[in-house]
């Protein structure tokens, strides 16, 4: 089903077991879903998507409170959280399924993703290469996929080596804005 409220922002910047770990602790979030968007393939599965021949993302659905944060703020986070200079790719993780992307719900958010990579860009030396696409059907990933970091993840060797850093950085970058 296509997403519709202007409380809800799809993000994808690589693993989506990292970047749900990451706005999980971000106050103002309510939930956090890991799915697929951006894709031909109708009702992917874990494993069509990350064999790369559907043209989904490894994407988060984040439900917000904007009284508390607002789209550009998840943006600023979402960009100091991942590399957004790597196309099709983050760290290990390679192909289009992985790739830096931003599916804004409405022409609000359009106009704040476009003024983000903009901020995100002044920042940095290497082109950002977030891409800015349309607003696509979502696909909830599989259930052993929801909030995976609190469960397998900390068992997982990936996991344990990538997000820990992620984590440290929105507890040092963005302090106020992190969950006790």
């Amino acid at each position: 089903m296509a997403p519709t409220s202007a409380n809800q922002a799809i993000l994808a910047g690589g693993c989506f077991w990292c970047t749900e770990a990451v706005f999980r602790d971000v106050i103002g979030v309510s939930n956090v879903e890991s799915g697929y968007i951006g894709g031909t393939t109708e009702n992917p599965t874990y494993k069509q998507v990350c064999s790369g021949t559907t043209g989904h993302a490894e994407a988060i659905r984040v439900t917000f409170d904007p009284a508390v944060i607002d789209y550009g703020q998840l943006l600023d986070i979402f960009f100091a959280t991942h590399d957004p200079t790597q196309l099709n790719r983050q760290g290990n993780d390679v192909g289009t399924q992985y790739r830096s992307a931003l599916f804004p719900l409405d022409e609000a958010q359009d106009a704040e993703a476009k003024a983000a990579i903009a901020r995100a860009q002044a920042e940095r030396d290497a082109p950002i290469v977030t891409s800015i696409e349309p607003v696509a059907t979502w696909y909830p990933a599989e259930d052993y996929h929801q909030e995976y970091w609190e469960g397998e993840g900390q068992r997982n060797p990936y996991c344990l080596a990538v997000i820990p850093p992620k984590l440290m950085k929105l507890r040092k970058s963005f302090a106020a804005k992190v969950k006790a």
